[in-house]
């Protein structure tokens, strides 16, 4: 599969490094040469340097032959020129990044014209993660699969939970709820358990229930922190307006810092029922005069990394229950991770997962098992895909007892008729289900790689 990426940013050079891992013929166009070298260096890919809007340099990333197109330049106008090229002169599938709510908003009404598959807003995908995290408190992460059906949550077991000292094996017994740990983060390793796997505290759970099953199974834990009302965000760019409209449908009180007066008096327009305050939001003394303490939930969402991870620690010496910070660069979220910030959110990773769910659906597109939703969690190290069994094969209709798979991946959630399966030894796939699997160190591709 050829593709071509126009923009060697933070989300082209992503999207650059994942494809690359799983062997698809990559082309990368950036009008930066010094940054296209380090990228040639560092992965096995063709580089052009030039314009993405320019038909000579397309023709020149063999564009015309191309089976998709991804324009993340700066700019939107250019991204969206770059498709529409990239389109005439014969490319079969294109994708733009798109970041400005107003041309977003009618983006159904460009998608034809412009002759778009896909287009991607990265701070209203990271407003939606941001928004399911608040939603359901008790979480570091929260993913859903077979259209909201199935939750797949990070959840950290903390001092004193029940959880503590507990074989996976035992946890149906002790809970009679039916939730599966399909992975856990402890001190830097990654584990895919089996049913002797016995839980510690400071364990990162990746649990996959109903919706219905996981807040069962929080209570039984005995989680009282009350549903999230108050949210103070610090920062007031696109993602903030994307996520305080959510939370402001969903009845929450939002109040918003942000530095830049023209950004305020937007969002006052857009946004009447949310409190609007201009002002420094690293101001410590503002921080505690517009009620930090009170809040319920932090979200930083300032253009620095560095700010939002200093605002997030403050916060968390104000006591405050829930704290998530944007954060995209990967070595910067790896180091905060033990600082006891709850959420990390990076609008860059939730865009470059999206676009690679649709190269993976594009590529599977004629398999007997097409992939519908993927999430990459822990960092990259462990991958769950949604697959929908199409048509008889190998592995239906076998107990999953008797089928050899691959060591480091389970089959963790089974969808038939509306009803949610998690699945044991004596459960069969069968046509038409969704499969959700949950591997390690193996990119799959069709559902039948899971077996030796």
């Amino acid at each position: 599969m050829k593709i071509v990426i126009i923009g060697d940013g933070k989300v082209g050079h992503k999207l650059a490094v994942q494809l690359s891992e799983e062997d698809y013929d990559i082309v990368l166009i950036d009008q930066n040469e010094g940054k296209l070298k380090a990228a040639l260096n560092q992965l096995d890919i063709f580089c052009i340097t030039g314009n993405g809007a320019d038909a000579e340099v397309q023709k020149q990333a063999d564009v015309p032959h191309a089976d998709l197109v991804i324009a993340c330049a700066s700019t939107d106008e250019m991204n969206m020129l770059s498709c529409l090229l990239a389109k005439r002169l014969g490319a079969k599938h294109t994708i733009a990044r798109v970041r400005n709510p107003i041309y977003y908003r009618q983006m159904d009404l460009l998608k034809e014209d412009l002759h778009l598959s896909m287009a991607v807003n990265p701070e209203l995908t990271a407003a939606n993660e941001i928004a399911r995290v608040l939603l359901f408190p008790e979480t570091s992460k929260v993913e859903t699969f077979m259209k909201g059906k199935v939750e797949l949550v990070e959840y950290p077991v903390r001092e004193n939970s029940p959880l503590v000292d507990i074989a996976l094996s035992e946890l149906y017994r002790k809970f009679q709820i039916k939730v599966l740990v399909c992975a856990v983060k402890r001190k830097g390793e990654v584990y895919i358990p089996d049913g002797d796997f016995v839980l510690r505290e400071g364990d990162k759970l990746h649990i996959a229930a109903a919706h219905q099953d996981l807040k069962s199974f929080f209570k039984s834990l005995g989680r009282k922190r009350t549903r999230v009302k108050n949210v103070l965000i610090c920062g007031g760019g696109h993602l903030c307006f994307y996520l305080a409209n959510q939370l402001l449908q969903a009845g929450m009180q939002v109040k918003i810092i942000e530095i830049k007066e023209k950004k305020c008096e937007n969002l006052c327009e857009l946004l009447p029922k949310a409190t609007i305050i201009h002002g420094d939001a690293t101001d410590h003394d503002l921080l505690l005069e517009e009620g930090i303490a009170e809040a319920d939930a932090m979200v930083s969402l300032t253009g620095l990394d560095e700010e939002n991870i200093i605002l997030s620690l403050f916060a968390k010496t104000q006591g405050v229950n829930k704290i998530i910070a944007k954060v995209n660069e990967d070595s910067r979220a790896q180091m905060v991770e033990g600082l006891g910030i709850d959420s990390i959110i990076s609008a860059k990773s939730a865009t470059a997962d999206a676009i690679m769910r649709y190269v993976r659906a594009r590529k599977n597109s004629y398999s007997n098992a097409n992939v519908e939703t993927m999430y990459r969690l822990v960092n990259g190290k462990v991958e769950a895909q949604e697959f929908i069994i199409r048509k008889e094969c190998e592995y239906t209709s076998v107990p999953l007892k008797e089928l050899r798979t691959k060591k480091n991946t389970l089959i963790a959630c089974i969808g038939r008729h509306r009803q949610v399966i998690i699945p044991n030894g004596d459960t069969t796939m069968k046509v038409g289900d969704s499969v959700i699997v949950v591997t390690k160190n193996h990119v799959i591709r069709n559902l039948n790689e899971i077996l030796l």
